[in-house]
């Protein structure tokens, strides 16, 4: 059995990008967790949408909420978490979440299995979702069975008075 070092990763560590709308800081990948999950932390501006609907095929995610509002489209439920809340996003499920307040949110992003945080480093080096060409962003999508509908994000902005974020530092 491999053992892994023990390490602490602190406020400002890790590599950081940008996805298009929201941030992540990559903490926890799956080889520093013997593939059993990966940890992202997601900070988000104001109104922020995360992402189009989609869902995952091979993965459950669990956002915890750090700071702010965070609102989540979980099928056809509506959910709003709020510091110190955790949010299941189970795989299978059609979702997208969003910082639901006027203030900058931050949530710890667990997913498991681990290996969807490369879809996020692919994606950081891509520009973000609006930046990536369709059929790049279509193939990269398949690799890591995620079904994501990019026509979503109109009504989802409009629905519940989002707009696309920015970086936040």
């Amino acid at each position: 059995m491999e053992t892994i070092a023990t390490r602490v990763v602190g406020p400002q560590d890790g590599k950081a990008g940008f996805l298009g709308s929201i941030g992540v800081r990559f903490m926890v990948d799956g080889d520093d967790s013997g593939g059993g999950f990966s940890l992202v932390e997601h900070p988000m501006s104001p109104r922020a949408l995360a992402a189009p609907l989609h869902r995952h095929l091979r993965e459950d995610e669990y956002s915890y909420v750090l700071e702010g509002r965070v609102g989540a489209l979980l099928g056809d439920d509506v959910v709003i978490g709020a510091p110190g809340d955790l949010i299941f996003k189970p795989r299978n499920q059609w979702h997208t979440f969003w910082n639901a307040g006027d203030e900058p949110a931050r949530l710890l992003e667990i997913i498991s299995p681990a290996g969807f945080e490369r879809f996020f480093h692919e994606l950081v080096d891509l520009g973000g979702v609006a930046q990536a060409e369709p059929r790049v962003l279509g193939e990269l999508c398949a690799r890591y069975e995620l079904e994501m509908d990019p026509g979503s994000v109109p009504g989802l902005l409009e629905r519940f008075g989002l707009r696309i974020g920015e970086p936040q530092a």
